[in-house]
């Protein structure tokens, strides 16, 4: 028969073993390098010159950065697969809405004219679009990028039609002819500009800086856990930040973006001119509480009415627990 002390020492072996074995896991998971997955876009190709030049090292925190085609790199951030995931600040909040908690804790840059809506030749204004049909991915940051520029015209979105067009086939939407204007980032708004020889933008993000801002977002847990590490990761923004601004360091840091996208540093330049980098003392002054879209808490406020206004969840974010500037602070 089994003695109830020999139970009990079997329960304390077993618990024992359990905490070790959590013990373990911990150590591990502290060992294993940060994963942060990025795609294209220049605010995020940014982070490449500090990979390359092995700033993450110097810092003294092991990160692995995962590229992915944008949408992907979202579903793998909300499959677990990765521990950050650079997006739009309302991408964020759909991220969150879907289940994958996660908080914002640096603002990388904002847009800052590649987001466009661009109009065939003849059309110099929104105004102009009053009655006519204009293409875009809707749901989208593009969208809420034209109702912006349509409210400043005078006009409401029930004033033009608005046909669902996936952002990659803009360019060949509006060279068919059927549409007075698309709405597309860069490089399917440049495409489209080429497709339709006179084609220009009408109204663009630099018309409304703030409206698309660019962020690093964490696992909640893994900033928990590793705090130290992530704010290592903070301050090498930094240094990328200044390396690509300073123009003695700027042509080597474009030939190092330019590479990780596939084309040449002299077409890769304009888009960087579109983005507008911002570094810790600019992301600082972003992320600090208000309305409107100087920052990032307003500006994610009207992303969120807008994501609710048109389905793409059905319950507002708390943008308290969505966006943590202590990083940025410190």
């Amino acid at each position: 028969m089994t003695s109830i002390f020999s139970i009990a020492g079997f329960k304390r072996a077993m618990a024992a073993t359990m905490m070790t074995a959590a013990l373990c896991y911990a150590a591990a998971a502290e060992a294993a390098p940060l994963r942060i997955g990025y795609s294209d876009w220049p605010g995020w190709v940014a982070w490449q010159v500090a990979i390359e030049k092995g700033w993450f090292k110097e810092a003294g925190v092991d990160v692995k950065f995962d590229w992915f085609d944008y949408s992907a790199s979202m579903n793998a951030f909300t499959a677990g697969k990765i521990d950050a995931v650079t997006v739009t600040n309302g991408d964020a909040l759909v991220t969150a809405a879907s289940g994958a908690k996660n908080v914002m804790i640096i603002v990388t840059d904002y847009s800052n004219g590649n987001d466009m809506i661009v109009a065939k030749p003849g059309i110099k204004t929104l105004a102009q679009l009053k009655g006519k049909k204009v293409g875009l991915e809707t749901g989208f940051v593009i969208h809420l990028l034209l109702l912006n520029g349509l409210e400043k015209a005078g006009l409401k979105e029930s004033d033009i039609t608005i046909v669902n067009t996936l952002t990659n086939e803009t360019p060949q939407a509006l060279a068919s002819g059927d549409l007075a204007a698309i709405g597309a980032w860069q490089p399917n708004s440049g495409e489209a500009m080429k497709r339709v020889p006179g084609a220009k933008p009408i109204y663009t993000s630099a018309d409304e800086p703030g409206l698309i801002y660019d962020v690093l977002t964490v696992n909640p847990a893994s900033l928990s856990s590793r705090r130290a590490d992530w704010e290592k990761v903070v301050k090498v923004w930094d240094k990328v930040v200044s390396y690509i601004n300073d123009p003695k360091t700027q042509p080597d840091a474009v030939k190092i973006m330019a590479a990780r996208v596939g084309i040449k540093p002299e077409a890769y330049l304009p888009l960087l001119k579109g983005t507008r980098l911002l570094s810790l003392e600019e992301g600082k002054a972003v992320m600090v509480k208000g309305d409107g879209f100087k920052s990032l808490y307003g500006s994610s406020k009207i992303v969120d009415d807008f994501n609710i206004k048109y389905g793409i969840y059905k319950k507002p974010q708390d943008l308290g627990r969505a966006i943590d500037p202590t990083l940025v602070n410190k």
